[in-house]
């Protein structure tokens, strides 16, 4: 199938012309390949930067969900819950959730000596717990010990760290209300043994996160039982979608919360830098997208006597911005391609690639003691790549359209006159 004489003269000018002309034809084809070499690294630097962005917010996302469920079910006023069987079998019914499990959560303040500092208290019964948090399935025996009435605690690694706590140490547990006595109120007061500790590789919960068995906790918090369920999904992605189903399905006397609503704060940001980091490197795009109009434009000037030719042998004035646009097209379509090639390349070895970098330094992009995160993660998706490719492509066929337009405004008469 031979095809149309537009296709093969674009695709002649994209790769560099001989003969007299072959110097300045050289130069052109240089820059069309510098053209086409910005496209491919600007393609290349944005599916890898969005992927390792990817990467690291799954990475924090499964630590940040490590240590609690995705979804929690309380009543709105804030009471106890009448039967939290009940509610979690209402609740097992949305086809997402995997399992359900009892809490008592309240802010207190613990002591160990001195050292004072707030904390998150959460009263768990340890056989459920294992069934909504990784982390209690990870340490099953260490959880195990929260068993009711032995009045034991396991804190967050750098919580216990601040208070100076060690196991076997007694901690101190002051509730948030006391008790009204004659003499006015009384803080509610109860020493814990320390039984040990967790670390989930999430700061916020390490720093601020207290757990001791179900029955303690409403003993000390006087709530007379469970105020809430806590769910876990067979995709953390599903959450908000479960989150506004359960509330449908149990109306406005409880309240669900999702974990993207919760740390709506951390979910926003990452998308927002997500998207601008998507804006900048795109400028890089842009950029080689307007070299390839200076190399169209240079390609037009110099290709004036060949436009007069084809004019006089019959070509219309579509024929030749045809041409160009082909020309143009085909360098945006190979460097978008070899973008695209090297950027999944990258993406999908970041593991391998960056220890050789570090190694080859002598350097850590991700020293131990002071990231979480110690190797560089990454997680391509579809939903990031296609539009990246979509954008280069619709750029570089942009492009062409202003030079093509000139191209095909070429007088041949005039253009034969001055060559």
């Amino acid at each position: 199938m031979r095809l149309p004489y537009e296709w093969q003269i674009g695709w002649r000018y994209t790769r560099g012309g001989r003969g007299a002309g072959a110097g300045r034809n050289g130069f052109v084809s240089f820059i069309s390949g510098v053209s086409v070499l910005g496209i491919a690294l600007g393609v290349a630097a944005l599916i890898i930067v969005l992927s390792v962005m990817n990467g690291f917010q799954k990475e924090v996302r499964e630590r940040m969900l490590a240590a609690v469920a995705q979804v929690e079910i309380s009543r709105a006023d804030g009471a106890a819950l009448a039967d939290w069987r009940a509610t979690a079998a209402l609740a097992m019914r949305e086809p997402s959730v995997r399992g359900a499990a009892p809490f008592v959560a309240s802010q207190t303040l613990l002591g160990h000596g001195e050292a004072l500092r707030g904390a998150l208290l959460r009263g768990i019964d340890p056989a459920q717990e294992v069934q909504v948090t990784p982390l209690a399935a990870r340490q099953r025996t260490l959880f195990a010990q929260l068993q009711p009435g032995r009045w034991r605690i396991l804190l967050g690694s750098e919580l216990a760290r601040a208070l100076g706590a060690r196991a076997g140490d007694k901690v101190t547990v002051m509730a948030p209300t006391g008790d009204m006595t004659p003499a006015g109120i009384v803080p509610r007061l109860r020493q814990f043994t320390l039984a040990g500790t967790f670390e989930s590789g999430y700061y916020e919960y390490d720093s601020t996160l207290a757990m001791v068995a179900l029955d303690d906790a409403a003993r000390l918090l006087r709530t007379g039982g469970a105020t809430g369920v806590q769910l876990r999904l067979a995709d953390a992605e599903l959450a908000r979608h479960a989150g506004t189903q359960l509330q449908a399905a149990f109306g406005g006397q409880y309240k669900v919360l999702d974990w993207t609503r919760v740390h709506r704060g951390w979910f926003d940001a990452v998308q927002l830098e997500k998207r601008l980091m998507f804006i900048i490197l795109a400028l890089i795009v842009a950029v080689a997208a307007f070299n390839l109009v200076a190399t169209l434009v240079m390609t037009v000037t110099d290709k004036r006597a060949d436009i007069a030719i084809l004019r006089t042998l019959g070509a219309t004035p579509c024929s030749i911005m045809g041409v160009f646009v082909v020309q143009g097209a085909a360098a945006g379509l190979v460097g978008t391609a070899a973008g695209l090639a090297l950027g999944l390349v990258v993406a999908f070895h970041v593991d391998v690639i960056v220890p050789a970098i570090e190694r080859a330094l002598g350097i850590a992009f991700l020293p131990g003691d002071v990231y979480l995160v110690t190797r560089m993660p990454s997680q391509p998706m579809a939903s990031d790549i296609v539009p990246v490719v979509l954008l280069a492509t619709l750029l570089a066929f942009a492009a062409t359209l202003y030079p093509s337009w000139r191209a095909s405004r070429i007088d041949p008469a005039e253009a034969l006159r001055h060559d």
